[in-house]
């Protein structure tokens, strides 16, 4: 089936070549001919090489697959995390006419000047500096013209390409069909400028106020909707460079640059946790290049094409599994993870908690400031997945955005202490997840339940001592999972019954066929033997057909 598929266009041809090219062993022999049973991926380095050079749709297969640590090992996450699409820009001529389409009107009524170089190039679009006719600096980032058809193709193949190999065992354990579907919605809502703009007004506001952090040292970029379509993103141009390389002043009190980067890592660490433990919606990709120094000393925070979220059960449990992994707890851990995944598989508990152990007996030795709590929480969904759990698509951008974030406390204070930063933060999110935002309303609507329940309690515990001395309790019990059962045996008592009577009816047509062989009984006899044969044949096929024939 693979076989026909590539033969079947240019740009199939143009993958497989791709493919063939660098090295894919188990793709070659399938290619060839050969018996190959189950799908094997090729090496780290090998797999990147091939979702570069296969073109920017395959990066963003890449870059997606980077956030599902509960479905590849991490030596895949750690190569494919740093992924980016090697394009070329697009001629201004080609951008220009995209702009002029989305604008509706004559460049010159809207914009003073265009740089006509972008100061960058994705695989979906490119950024542009402009000034509107006001005088308001702002990036234009514009689509790049014609990909939505390569993505639509790329999409299709990728698609036919899981459906061939969910037929395999492997295929059905990490259900690659519902995978491909996953990345086929994701790559078609980032064509949509539109959703990203309305993401990022989300974050601005979300972020606007906080009783963690100041808001005034964070910017989200304001979008201009009159100008925003779905193909031209226009927002606030803010002057900065990325805060990996940035030249620090040393913060406006004179701190010192040490004690700036320190406010730095404090200021990421509380406005990432408010996104993610209390809003419930979070930038899933605060890698360093979407992270810029402004000159007037304040944070950006740019690119919000990929956000995640989670619901206030979801922010709960993982609450406390960041708790459990700082305190090393085994049994804790492997609770959580149960209530966080989907098992597709019957799971050993005391199993799953006795790898949890081991992998935490490794940290024992080491002080908080030297555990990398993000690679802990990478080796705890690959701990599951190795169990028979599949955790939800959104534990990997949480797993992500944690070690991005992660990743850049360090860079910018090597003494970093992630426990030593969250500890206030949890003692406030613990009151908050107990008693609310506001506390007296709360515990005045407690104290009111409390009042009724006392109320209401005697009443009902007369009500059931009545019933249980006049025996007129009566218990209500559904077992659904006796349902399947007691199907599967009307089923069988129903084959029986049936293959009785035509038992019988072959039976009583060979006693007459022997017996009396008068023309009218013969023709009798010759009738209930052949429809007792067709019924017979129906209920051998209906079985067989039903798959229970072991």
């Amino acid at each position: 089936m693979f076989l026909r598929i590539v033969q079947t266009s240019s740009r199939q041809r143009e993958i497989a070549e791709v493919v063939l090219r660098n090295g894919w062993g188990y793709m070659r022999r399938l290619l060839s001919g050969a018996k190959a049973e189950e799908p094997k991926l090729p090496p780290p380095a090998v797999l990147r090489n091939i979702l570069i050079d296969l073109g920017p749709v395959y990066v963003k297969l890449g870059q997606l697959l980077s956030t599902r640590p509960d479905l590849l090992p991490a030596e895949y996450i750690n190569e494919l995390t740093a992924l980016q699409a090697e394009v070329p820009p697009v001629p201004w001529e080609e951008v220009e006419v995209v702009i002029r389409q989305q604008i509706h009107s004559p460049l010159e009524d809207v914009f003073k000047v265009i740089n006509p170089q972008p100061v960058a190039a994705g695989s979906i679009a490119q950024t542009h500096r402009a000034t509107l006719i006001d005088g308001r600096e702002v990036a234009l980032k514009v689509q790049r013209p014609g990909i939505e058809i390569t993505i639509e193709q790329d999409i299709s193949l990728i698609t036919s390409l899981a459906d061939v190999v969910s037929l395999t065992r492997v295929g059905q354990y990490y259900d690659l069909k519902s995978l491909a579907n996953e990345f086929a919605g994701a790559l078609r809502g980032e064509l949509d400028f539109s959703r990203e703009a309305e993401a990022t007004d989300q974050l601005r506001r979300n972020l606007a106020g906080s009783r963690w952090f100041k808001p005034d040292r964070l910017v989200i970029p304001e979008i201009y909707w009159d100008l925003t379509t779905e193909k031209l993103l226009v927002m606030e141009w803010l002057d900065g460079e990325p805060l990996l390389t940035a030249n620090f002043t040393g913060g406006d009190a004179g701190t010192g640059v040490k004690a700036e980067k320190q406010a730095i890592v404090s200021l990421l660490i509380r406005a990432f946790f408010q996104q993610i433990y209390i809003d419930g919606f979070f930038h899933a990709d605060p890698h360093p290049g979407n992270l810029f120094y402004l000159k007037d000393g304040r944070i950006a925070l740019l690119d919000c094409g990929m956000i995640g979220r989670l619901d206030p059960r979801t922010q709960q449990v993982l609450t406390e599994m960041l708790l459990a992994m700082v305190n090393l707890d085994a049994q804790r851990c492997a609770q959580l993870t149960l209530q966080l995944a989907e098992s597709i598989q019957p799971v050993n508990l005391a199993r799953l908690e006795a790898e949890y152990d081991r992998l935490l007996r490794r940290y024992y030795s080491l002080s908080l400031s030297q555990i990398n709590f993000s690679q802990l929480f990478y080796e705890v969904l690959q701990r599951a997945r190795e169990n028979g759990l599949r955790v939800p698509g959104n534990m990997g951008l949480y797993a992500k955005t944690l070690a991005n974030l992660e990743g850049v406390a360090r860079t910018l204070d090597p003494e970093f202490n992630l426990p030593n930063q969250i500890k206030p933060l949890m003692t406030d999110l613990f009151q908050r997840q107990l008693l609310g935002e506001a506390p007296l309303p709360a515990l005045l609507r407690t104290a009111l339940d409390l009042k009724s329940l006392g109320l209401q309690s005697p009443r009902q515990i007369e009500l059931l001592l009545e019933r249980v001395t006049s025996e007129s309790l009566q218990w209500k019990l559904s077992l659904r999972e006796l349902e399947g059962l007691r199907r599967s045996l009307d089923d069988s008592a129903n084959r029986l019954s049936f293959s009785i009577v035509v038992g019988s009816m072959i039976m009583g047509a060979a006693f007459i066929l022997t017996n009396d062989r008068t023309s009218s009984l013969f023709w009798v006899s010759i009738t209930l033997f052949f429809s007792a044969s067709f019924l017979g044949l129906w209920l051998i096929v209906s079985v067989l057909r039903s798959g229970q024939l072991k």
